[in-house]
């Protein structure tokens, strides 16, 4: 059960900021700033109320479904996690909260540009790291095999 729970929580929380940023590039790139501000209101309500809960949510379950077992994948996803939960925590929160806050005033400045790539440089590398978890997730559950030469096309 906890490996499904697991599986779940990932899926909602690599979705979320799948969704998150290409929101975010497709309304700079064609929308008005009333349609930004909207964006990065949902963002922060209810999207981080979704997020949050969830990253926790995989993070523990993750480590309580790892708890006996080691493995070379093992080990990538616990060493991945911890940066995915201080990027999320430490970066992507309080750029989408000031974004919010700034957006819904009209304030869409230097500042607010230079913090809006900040995020998305952040929101990029855990989507990568979290890919990459749940790859390796994956391959430890037999769902997806390693890339192999085909010997009969030899």
């Amino acid at each position: 059960m906890k490996s499904k729970i697991h599986l779940v929580a990932a899926i909602v929380a690599l979705f979320c900021i799948a969704s998150f940023f290409t929101a975010t590039i497709l309304v700079e790139l064609f929308g008005s700033e009333k349609s930004i501000s909207t964006v990065k209101s949902l963002i922060v309500t209810p999207g981080l109320f979704i997020l949050i809960p969830v990253i926790a949510i995989t993070g523990g379950t993750g480590f309580a479904c790892a708890r006996y077992g080691k493995s070379r994948l093992i080990d990538g996803k616990q060493k991945r996690m911890p940066f995915i939960a201080a990027n999320s925590l430490l970066i992507l929160l309080p750029c989408a909260i000031f974004l919010n806050q700034w957006a819904s005033v009209g304030l869409f400045d230097t500042k607010f540009y230079s913090v809006q790539g900040i995020e998305l440089l952040a929101g990029a590398v855990n989507l990568i790291l979290m890919s990459m978890n749940m790859r390796d997730g994956l391959r430890m559950t037999g769902k997806l095999h390693r890339n192999t030469p085909d010997s009969s096309n030899v």
